[in-house]
């Protein structure tokens, strides 16, 4: 029953996110279908015409050239001469430049402490909460740090998804140190014996120095007080806003090591190729990935499904209707 459970789970996640990549799916893959039909061979031409289809789905210039590049290879290494035979290769060539290896997700299995970054308004606080409920699914304990003490309401909000989580949670009053709040979770996270310590931080990109000052006193503080858990550090970005989420995700990488993306909002965006940019271009992987408001509605991103979903095309055949 419970591995029934888990298929029907993943099929409306499957329809979810198909559902959501419907926009970019009208920019890149009717694009490439209108390609197939216009050239009778594979020339420079074809390739060039990929290529700038893909840019266009704000999958970014560099992952637009390394898929077109393995493309080719494919191509010649398996003697494709009908452009009609592409899609499958070029479907191929996006999961290449997509994959997420296992031990991205070491954390979820050790003592780990995760810092959350991420500008005002990406979803920074429901990816925690989703997060958190994600983790606890799985069996994991966790507790929350509301540290993002410079946004007002920023405590309240994350209070909230963490009775929706069923979480504790540790938090001060607006404007208090968020060295102080890290402090005490760490010490109410050690005491507890807690599997999982998700931390809340600012996100005031208009300020890289005091942002910069206030994620390393974060982290000086994470060192001192709890060298021996697993570090991690996630970046939320907003998939509606494509290379913008972009210069976001490097401004966040210049001040602080990033070792994943949640990416939120994919339900409606026409700029959801993004999610190959940023693995290319930043050599950061997608973890997560958002496609709606439910408290369930994170999960882990599967670059096979995500290619599946933009292509539109049905997930394995085992997988029972729900």
């Amino acid at each position: 029953m419970a591995v029934e459970k888990e298929k029907k789970e993943k099929k409306g996640f499957f329809r979810r996110l198909a559902a959501g990549l419907a926009k970019t799916r009208n920019s890149i893959v009717s694009g490439f279908d209108n390609a197939l039909a216009q050239y009778s061979e594979i020339g420079d031409d074809f390739y060039e015409e990929i290529e700038e289809i893909l840019i266009m789905g704000d999958v970014g210039v560099k992952a637009a050239e390394n898929i077109v590049a393995d493309l080719r290879k494919k191509v010649l290494d398996r003697r494709i001469g009908n452009p009609q035979q592409c899609r499958e290769l070029l479907m191929e060539s996006m999961k290449d430049q997509m994959s997420v290896g296992r031990t991205d997700y070491e954390f979820e299995n050790k003592k780990s402490v995760v810092l959350v970054v991420g500008v005002n308004g990406v979803g920074k606080t429901t990816s925690i909460g989703k997060l958190a409920a994600y983790l606890k699914g799985k069996g994991r304990s966790v507790i929350l740090a509301a540290a993002d003490t410079f946004r007002a309401a920023a405590g309240e909000q994350l209070t909230e998804w963490a009775k929706r989580a069923d979480v504790p949670i540790i938090s001060g009053q607006d404007g208090s140190d968020p060295g102080s709040i890290v402090y005490d979770a760490i010490a109410s996270a050690k005491a507890r014996g807690t599997d999982v310590l998700i931390i809340d931080t600012a996100g005031r990109l208009h300020n890289k120095k005091n942002l910069m000052n206030e994620l390393g006193k974060i982290n000086r503080i994470i060192e001192r007080e709890y060298p021996e858990a697993f570090r991690e550090t996630l970046v939320v970005l907003d998939g509606t806003t494509g290379q913008n989420a972009l210069a976001q995700a490097r401004e966040f990488q210049a001040v602080t090591p990033v070792s994943g993306i949640i990416l939120t909002k994919l339900d409606g965006t026409a700029k959801g190729g993004i999610a190959a940019a940023i693995h290319s271009e930043l050599g950061i992987p997608v973890k997560y990935i958002g496609v709606g408001e439910k408290i369930d509605d994170l999960q882990k991103f599967d670059a096979d499904a995500y290619v599946k979903a933009l292509f539109d095309t049905e997930p394995d055949h085992d997988e029972e209707e729900s």
